[in-house]
C-alpha cells in the first residue's frame, strides 16, 4: 500500500512541475532570477531531476545515474522541451523503480547515508516526496511572481 502511495505522489507532483514549467509564457523567465531569489525555476527543476534520479533511480534502482549537483545549478537556458522530457524521463524511472519495490523493502535499511544517521528505504522515499513539493511550490510561485 506504502509503495502505491509513493507513486501516486510522485506521478502527481512531477507531472504538477511538467504543467509548470510549460506554463511559463516567456521561456526565458524559467531562468531568471531577481533580487534575493536565488535560484530560477528552471534550476530547480533540474534539482528536482537529478535528486530523484540519484537516491531513486541510481540508489534504489541500480540505473547508473551519475550525478552532477553543481551543474543542476549553473546550467542555464535548457530549452523547456527538454526539461519537460527528462521530467518524463524521471516517471518512468520512479515508476520503474517502484515497481521492483515490495512492501517489506521498505522498511530495509537504506544502502546509502543521505542524512545524519542512516533511515529506511521508506523514510527516504517520504522524504523526498515533501522534497518535492517543497521545491514545486517554489516553482510555482516562481513562475506566478516573474512570468507577468
Amino acid at each position: 500500500m506504502t509503495v502505491e502511495i509513493l507513486r501516486t505522489l510522485f506521478n502527481r507532483d512531477l507531472n504538477k512541475l511538467k504543467l509548470e514549467i510549460d506554463s511559463y509564457s516567456d521561456e526565458t523567465k524559467i531562468w531568471h532570477i531577481e533580487k534575493s531569489i536565488s535560484n530560477s525555476g528552471g534550476n530547480l527543476c533540474l534539482h528536482l531531476i537529478g535528486n530523484l534520479n540519484t537516491y531513486i533511480g541510481a540508489q534504489i534502482g541500480n540505473t547508473n545515474y551519475v550525478r552532477n549537483r553543481d551543474l543542476e545549478f549553473s546550467n542555464k537556458f535548457v530549452p523547456k522541451n527538454t526539461l519537460i522530457a527528462q521530467i518524463d524521463a524521471t516517471i518512468v524511472m520512479i515508476n520503474n523503480t517502484l515497481d521492483q519495490l515490495l512492501e517489506e523493502d521498505l522498511k530495509h535499511k537504506h544502502p546509502y547515508l543521505v542524512f545524519e544517521n542512516k533511515t529506511s528505504v521508506e523514510y527516504l522515499l517520504i522524504h523526498l516526496t515533501t522534497h518535492l513539493a517543497y521545491h514545486l511550490g517554489q516553482i510555482n510561485y516562481h513562475r506566478r511572481l516573474l512570468d507577468n
